[in-house]
């Protein structure tokens, strides 16, 4: 990926540190976005400017903000003269029951989750299309099978995983468009994920009897980015074999 740009959104902690820095090693420059994990993204942007000077670029955005999306595009393009490559990682995630749903709620998980990778595409298009690129969306086993209790998050990263396949049709055949189902990969940082019980409960439920690794992750959007020329509208499930055994 010598020389190629990325925008990653979500980028300065968790799996989005691991695929920057999957993609960053295997050459790539890095457009690494955060909304308000300034910290976390300085630090790896230090980190990896260590290993290769002006490789990489932090932009702070909210993604509710349209306008911010097409800054977001805007400026990776200007900083480095080019984008080959999208990955729509950030996402919002707390539960919602049907007596939660209202504006608020509707307009985060959809937003950030469905809305937002939507328009950073409509925004990224014509560069990509002009350098052959490529979109990645980190979508959710539960797409396919909802999760008791979250309803808005459910429809959210169903609708990612249409507008996948869409995007698939609306773009090719310049830039090819793929998704990420992760299983049980970084524990969500609510509280009601922090109970021991449930944890062993959810790894039972996975064929291989254990947590996933972020690097899982960013191996697999390595994969999709620069080796698969032949791929595109497909949705593989990083998930140790719990989406047939749920």
């Amino acid at each position: 990926m010598q020389g190629k740009v990325v925008l990653v959104t979500g980028g300065a902690k968790r799996v989005g540190a691991a695929i920057c820095r999957k993609l960053h090693a295997a050459g790539a420059n890095i457009a690494l976005h955060y909304r308000s994990s300034a910290q976390d993204a300085l630090a790896l942007q230090s980190e990896l400017q260590a290993e290769r000077a002006g490789s990489v670029l932090h932009i702070q955005a909210d993604l509710l903000d349209p306008q911010a999306l097409s800054r977001l595009v805007e400026v990776t393009v200007s900083h480095f003269g080019r984008l080959d490559a999208l990955v729509n990682n950030a996402s919002s995630f707390f539960p919602t029951s049907l007596g939660d749903v209202n504006d608020q709620n509707w307009n985060d998980l959809i937003g950030t989750n469905l809305k937002a990778p939507l328009l950073l595409a409509q925004a990224a298009a014509m560069e990509l299309r002009h350098n052959h690129g490529a979109i990645v969306n980190i979508v959710d086993i539960h797409a396919e099978r909802p999760m008791p209790g979250y309803l808005l998050y459910n429809i959210a990263k169903g609708g990612l995983a249409a507008l996948t396949r869409a995007l698939a049709q609306e773009m090719a055949p310049q830039v090819r468009v793929n998704a990420i189902a992760p299983g049980v990969i970084v524990w969500p940082e609510s509280a009601e994920w922090s109970d021991e019980t449930r944890r062993r409960q959810t790894i039972e439920h996975t064929l291989l009897k254990r947590e996933g690794e972020p690097d899982d992750i960013a191996r697999t959007v390595k994969f999709l980015l620069n080796d698969a020329p032949y791929i595109t509208g497909q949705i593989i499930a990083v998930d140790g074999g719990r989406s047939i055994n749920l």
